[in-house]
């Protein structure tokens, strides 16, 4: 397997074979609490990104220094430290998707995809591997929000980042935007999913 290919493959997975919502779910109480808007699931799956492509290139770039019996504390106050940064730069962006967002934010420290891929694949491998794996699960965690939240906004409200898709006739489906929405749409979309990979899987089978 030539290098190209590989990083291709380290960077892919996140996006479809390991997704970390759709495969591993993995993160579900952002997933859930936060993905009643498209809004609010780009901006914590950016801010979610962020925090995992940062920590996980430092945690890399620093592996063979942090001693083995403090390394998850270490690891924590690596995330911890980015989590502050972005809990900042979202309050000075925009107050109104700070207050959207809640304590969500500041839980990104325990986060366990973020936690997990620096502990699993970060402090055994390369920075140029650890920085792809962290942007295609970061990616890859991005989509599943943005799937979520815009299909909850669509029938919860029939539009999409504020702006009317459906028109003034449709009735919104309002338990699309409260917590048993995110359940119902959260269970559609994994059955959509692991019926495309079954349907991926024998394709390439036969």
């Amino acid at each position: 397997m030539s290098v190209q290919h590989e990083n291709m493959e380290i960077f892919l997975k996140g996006l479809w074979k390991d997704n970390p919502v759709f495969v591993m779910l993995l993160g579900m109480c952002p997933v859930l609490a936060v993905t009643n808007s498209l809004m609010n699931g780009i901006a914590m799956g950016l801010a979610s990104t962020f925090v995992l492509f940062s920590s996980s290139t430092l945690i890399s770039i620093l592996k063979n220094i942090i001693p083995k019996q403090v390394r998850i504390a270490t690891y924590i106050v690596i995330i911890a430290t980015f989590v502050t940064v972005v809990d900042y730069l979202i309050q000075a962006i925009s107050l109104d998707l700070y207050k959207a967002l809640g304590a969500f934010i500041q839980l990104i420290v325990v986060n366990c995809i973020i936690l997990g891929r620096a502990e699993a694949f970060a402090s055994k491998n390369s920075v140029s591997k650890s920085m792809l794996d962290a942007l295609g699960m970061g990616v890859g965690f991005t989509i599943a929000l943005c799937c979520l939240g815009g299909t909850r906004e669509l029938l919860g409200s029939g539009s999409l980042l504020g702006f009317s898709i459906l028109g003034e006739s449709y009735e919104p489906w309002a338990i699309m935007i409260l917590p048993p929405g995110g359940f119902f749409v959260l269970g559609a979309w994994l059955l959509l999913f692991a019926a495309l990979k079954e349907r991926k899987a024998k394709g390439e089978v036969a």
